[in-house]
């Protein structure tokens, strides 16, 4: 029976423990990490793309002021809104968070729905070169005003075997491709062929992955992005908006942005901006769930309410215990989760 523990024998050199709380978006993940990391002394830390945003805390659901201080947090909101942010760059903003946890015994829960980044955390990543500014700048000048299809017509000729792992409607994917190709004269599936051994590659490590009732998960997702917006979800996109930042970057294309982008341009009624930003990220939950089943066999599938139980069952609280006994920080468990499911 598959538990989701995966490499126990560790040795000196490599005593880094790590809960890894994957899960579709509003599944409740900052919460149970929040939860964990007060109950064995633990820091949480970001796997969420959008939530590395300072721009936006409130429409990608990082945890607030108030939840940060119930536990150390890090990797989020470190990141200008005009960075590409790329799975490379986590890796290296990650890795000497993991290494001071490593140094200090202290374990580490990373959450997030983002799989590309536990599956680079866990396999590694290819060993691909940093393409130049004015590279990036020259294709994507080139790209604009020109359909994704035509883009990916282009790239199928030029690489077609990015192509084929790529597809015709990831934009972002397709110019990532285009600027690897233009920078280095090489297509990116040379460089796939080097890859790095993933960080969490001989850590002791628990990979849960939250999966509620469909049901609830749809309401949960409705319901949180209209608290988001009493929030001030508009407020915080107005702000974003006026900066002017190219449409492609990824923080343009956080759940919900490009829709309410459009409704202060005047192209669409507010109520019709959330009902399409809630469809969205109901799809975007429904593509979590086919992504980790295929590509992240090693991750424990269990309930928000079985997870606290499993954790336990595995030794992590009774790590906690042993810890406040050698005179290490252990924080009281939580006794009311934050309002809002993540």
């Amino acid at each position: 029976m598959q538990t989701g523990w995966i490499g126990k024998d560790v040795n000196v050199s490599d005593r880094l423990r790590a809960i890894l709380i994957a899960g579709p978006t509003a599944s409740g993940k900052s919460a149970l990490a929040i939860s964990l990391a007060r109950r064995c002394g633990g820091v949480v830390v970001n796997a969420d793309s959008m939530q590395v945003y300072r721009d936006l805390r409130i429409i990608t659901a990082r945890p607030d002021e108030d939840e940060e201080a119930m536990a150390p947090h890090d990797l989020y909101g470190h990141v200008d809104g005009a960075e590409n942010y790329s799975v490379g760059r986590y890796l290296a903003d990650i890795a000497p968070v993991l290494e001071s946890a490593r140094a200090a015994d202290r374990p580490v829960i990373i959450t997030g729905g983002t799989g590309l980044y536990f599956k680079a955390l866990l396999e590694g990543l290819s060993d691909i070169p940093t393409v130049p500014e004015e590279v990036r700048r020259d294709v994507r000048t080139r790209a604009e005003g020109r359909d994704t299809p035509l883009l990916y017509a282009d790239l199928a000729v030029r690489d077609p075997a990015s192509a084929a792992r790529i597809g015709p409607t990831d934009r972002q994917r397709i110019l990532r491709a285009m600027e690897v190709l233009a920078a280095t004269g090489r297509p990116l599936t040379f460089f796939r062929s080097h890859k790095r051994p993933g960080l969490l590659a001989k850590a002791e490590r628990l990979a849960l992955f939250l999966m509620p009732e469909r049901a609830e998960l749809v309401r949960r997702i409705d319901a949180r992005f209209l608290a988001m917006m009493e929030l001030g979800a508009l407020k915080e996109v107005r702000a974003l908006a006026a900066r002017g930042l190219d449409p492609d970057l990824p923080v343009m294309r956080a759940h919900g942005v490009p829709w309410l982008v459009r409704h202060l341009r005047g192209e669409i009624e507010l109520d019709a901006a959330v009902r399409e930003a809630q469809g969205d990220t109901r799809r975007y939950a429904k593509r979590q769930f086919t992504f980790f089943r295929h590509q992240l066999a090693g991750f424990r599938w269990v309930t928000p309410e079985e997870a606290g139980s499993v954790v336990a069952d595995q030794g992590w609280l009774a790590l906690a215990k042993a810890r406040s006994a050698e005179g290490g920080e252990i924080r009281s468990a939580v006794t009311s989760t934050p309002s809002t499911s993540r």
